[in-house]
This record gives C-alpha cells, structure tokens and sequence, in this order.
C-alpha cells in the first residue's frame, strides 16, 4: 500500500507548524468579551494551534453546552466528565449577545457531546443558532455539531434553525476510529449523519444546505486509506472538507505517528477536489473551523 510522505524530524514538529502566540487589540477584546458573557471557544478548549492567528483577525469559533464532553476521544483536549444535565438557558443570547459586539462576517458554533441530555443539546443548539440569525442576519453562521446518536429529529431541529453550513467531522480514517475516537462514535455513524443531513433538509428551506467534514493525519494512516475516506464523505454527498496535521496535546494524549509533508498535504488536496469536493483545504495547521468563512465565501458565493 502506497504511504504518506512524511517527516519525521526526530520527534521535534517541523518548521512549518510554527505559530505565532496569541496577542494584539483584536485577540486581547475577543477573550476579554467572551470572558464578560462566560462563553466558551473550542479554539481555548482543544488547545487549536491557529489561535493566535484567527483572534488576531477577529474571528472565533464560539463552543456551547459548557466545557466538559461526555465523551473521551484519546486526540482531543476538552475535559471529559458528566455535566449532570446542565445547560445554561441564558446561552443563546449571550452568544447573540457576543456576536453582535464583534464584526463578524461568519461564525462557526461548535459544543461539546451531551450525552447526557435527552436530545444531545440539538434544541440548545437550534435556539442559539435562532437567536445569532435574529440579532445579526449578516452573518453566515456554520454549525459544528456531534453525531446527536443519529437521531432524525435532533438532527432535524438543527437544519430548521438555518445555518448556511452543518459540520461533522470524521476525524480519521476507518481502521484508525477505534482506536482514536470514543466508542459511541463510530465511522458509519458520522456517515449516515452527513448523509442524513442533506436528506432531511430536502423541501424544508429556502436556501441549500451544505454540509462539512474534517480528517485529521499523522495518525498512522495509509494515503489509500485517505483516498477511501474522502469516497465515503462524497458518498455521503459532502460538499467541503478540511485535512490537516494531528498534534498530541499532551503526553497523555495519543502521540503523533508522523508530520505529514507540504507536498503530501498538496497531494490530498488535489485528490479531493478530483472525487469532486466544492472545496479542499489541506494543511499542516488546517482545522475544520479554521478561516471557514474564508473557504465558505471563495467556494459558494463568490463562485455563484
């Protein structure tokens, strides 16, 4: 089987994942806003690479239902625990609250899982989606969201909310899942999720929907296997998708198997715009909710 060119670099990143640390007014008056409305940003929680870079520009990716995930995938570095059910009614207009004090052309708004909740925090979700279109319909809003157990009137409610993009990101490839997400989240599962969301949203808006999902590499896993991964996402009739280098938040995170090349990431870039992606951004520092708006605007309206 053909393998990812790679770095190994003794261990040590390479050069080009180097990035700036956080600073400036625009950062300094985002967390400081988000601090004054005890808001959350997955950019904080997942230790994201890019923070420096999309405060900096004034743009953010607002994370809701609290900091604790119920779930534990061995990559990420949100907190895992029970929340006991807790949710803050408050939440969706402080988000509003927030977004209407920031010049923002496009947001993107992520939670953690909420098992815990009879719905997966799907309503929550609607309601904060709901309040930010009412508050500022200029922005494009991108929703980030779990696999809400698949359940069709969860996934349902978020559609009718409105948001012009619905992220679910597949993370890895197939061989690879088991041993990188938590149990309850299944490669089929996110699958038939991203499948699910363009059929239901069929008749019951005015304007499309476009759907999102992200792969993580450096994870051990074969360009085959990411060549398979993105037939399935297009089988699941993705529209955009993100690739970028896996970085081990800690020690007691899964380490990192390998860096992948710059001519490797321009590879899959390529591949993936060839099975027929709207659009592919694939790069060391690439997240899902990285310059979204960005790839969003160059992808769909300004290629309209």
């Amino acid at each position: 089987m053909p393998i990812p060119t790679t770095e190994n670099h003794g261990g040590r990143k390479p050069g080009w994942l180097k990035v700036r640390a956080p600073g400036g007014a625009s950062y300094a008056h985002i967390k400081k806003l988000l601090r004054s409305l005890q808001l959350h940003t997955v950019c904080e929680e997942a230790s994201c690479p890019n923070l420096g870079e999309c405060w900096g520009g004034g743009t953010t990716t607002i994370m809701i239902l609290g900091d604790m995930c119920t779930r534990a995938c061995r990559f990420c570095n949100v907190k895992s625990g029970n929340p006991g059910g807790l949710v803050d009614e408050n939440e969706p207009e402080n988000v509003a609250e927030s977004l209407a004090r920031l010049d923002l052309k496009y947001v993107v708004i992520t939670s953690v899982d909420r098992d815990d909740i009879l719905d997966g925090g799907a309503s929550h979700f609607a309601l904060t989606v709901e309040a930010v279109r009412r508050r500022c319909p200029e922005i494009l809003v991108e929703t980030l969201i779990p696999d809400f157990q698949g359940d069709h009137d969860a996934l349902g409610r978020v559609i009718a909310a409105g948001p012009q993009v619905i992220s679910h990101n597949q993370e890895t490839v197939r061989r690879l899942t088991r041993n990188v997400r938590d149990a309850r989240a299944s490669y089929d599962l996110t699958l038939s999720v991203l499948a699910d969301l363009k059929k239901l949203a069929i008749g019951t808006r005015p304007e499309p929907l476009w759907t999102k999902s992200s792969l993580m590499v450096g994870l051990g896993e074969r360009e085959d296997e990411v060549a398979g991964a993105m037939d399935d996402l297009r089988s699941a009739d993705v529209d955009f998708l993100t690739i970028g280098q896996y970085l081990s938040p800690s020690s007691k995170h899964l380490p990192v198997h390998s860096y992948i090349s710059l001519e490797q990431f321009e590879v899959y870039r390529i591949m993936g715009e060839e099975k027929g992606f709207r659009y592919v951004a694939s790069g060391p520092l690439v997240r899902s909710s990285y310059r979204a708006g960005e790839f969003f605007v160059k992808s769909i309206i300004e290629g309209s």
